[in-house]
């Protein structure tokens, strides 16, 4: 399997050591050339996981999204999902054809209101059999330190599935597997509008008792949204759901959190923006969330508050005042 790996943030920066450590050539797209230089003669990134070092003879460096997409068999999507419609715009129609997708992509397509999957079938004419997910609680820094972590892959097809997972299966990475692709997604999604919540919520000096309350009840919005999109039959407590929920609502390590840490704090969204200096997906999921809920009619007091705070600018204080009363 030729893999290629389609962005340089932290989290793919991640996922080439973790293909890298077992060994397997990985073509790399990284959009910023002297970040290409500098990994080729210094073996790692210069601005994610540093402490990463990377055997370079497994590598083949482009900064032509064509390129690696030409030379790879599976293609790991790991952009922010703002940006992946332009970086997929430089490709003609016919370029993912016969390929598979991973995405480890935790937002929606924030113009286009779209999952990555329905957004590759509309503009690629891109199969569902071909497209897989890997999500989960697994902080980038802790792969890089190899503390034990766990992934889970999702796939039409049970055997390509665990294929796919075999290959980033290590000694400090357990992989498992199931077949809800929209569910996991949509999961991924509302745990980073969540973590934002309990960032705002620490902000705005709450303590750990109303945290675990408003936690607790964000897992249970999350699963009757789940539900109204038609997801059934799956276990709400297992680590692709549950799991990275928590995760990221409490790990210092969230972008996410400290986002809304630094609304409740005080900060304005520009503020923030420009102080974490990364993106913290839960900000356009929070809108793209309200706007399909529209449609689906889920109980979301609370992804919704999150939204009008974000978006409308509902104070936090008065906001979370707000919410109270709905928790239980």
């Amino acid at each position: 399997m030729r893999f290629g790996v389609i962005g340089s943030g932290s989290w793919a920066t991640a996922l080439a050591k973790i293909l890298t450590d077992n060994g397997q050539k990985v073509n790399w797209w990284i959009r910023n050339g002297s970040a290409i230089r500098h990994i080729a003669t210094r073996h790692h990134n210069p601005q994610y996981l540093t402490s990463v070092y990377f055997d370079t003879s497994l590598l083949s460096l482009s900064d032509s999204v064509e390129t690696t997409v030409a030379a790879s068999d599976c293609l790991v999507m790991a952009v922010p999902s703002a940006y992946i419609a332009e970086t997929l715009a430089q490709l003609h129609k016919g370029a993912l054809q016969g390929k598979k997708v991973l995405s480890a992509i935790k937002g929606i397509l924030p113009e286009q209101n779209l999952l990555l999957n329905d957004y590759l079938a509309r503009e690629f004419g891109f199969l569902p059999a071909d497209y897989f997910t890997v999500m989960g609680p697994c902080h980038a820094e802790e792969v890089a330190a190899e503390k034990l972590s766990y992934l889970t892959f999702s796939g039409q097809d049970e055997t390509a599935t665990r294929e796919l997972s075999s290959w980033f299966t290590t000694e400090y990475l357990n992989t498992v597997i199931n077949e809800d692709v929209y569910g996991v997604q949509y999961a991924a999604i509302l745990k980073n509008i969540y973590a934002l919540g309990a960032g705002i919520a620490h902000g705005l000096e709450y303590g750990d008792n109303f945290l675990s309350v408003l936690i607790a009840n964000c897992a249970d919005e999350m699963s009757g949204f789940l539900r109204k999109v038609g997801i059934r039959h799956i276990n709400y407590a297992a680590s692709v759901y549950l799991g990275d929920l928590l995760v990221t609502c409490y790990s210092l390590y969230s972008r996410n959190r400290t986002f809304g840490n630094m609304i409740g704090k005080g900060y304005s969204v520009k503020a923030a923006q420009l102080e974490l200096n990364m993106v913290a997906e839960g900000y356009n999921a929070s809108k793209c969330i309200y706007m399909i809920n529209k449609e689906i009619g889920a109980d979301m007091p609370i992804a919704g508050m999150i939204y009008r705070i974000l978006w409308e600018n509902v104070k936090a204080g008065s906001g979370f005042k707000q919410i109270e009363p709905y928790l239980v």
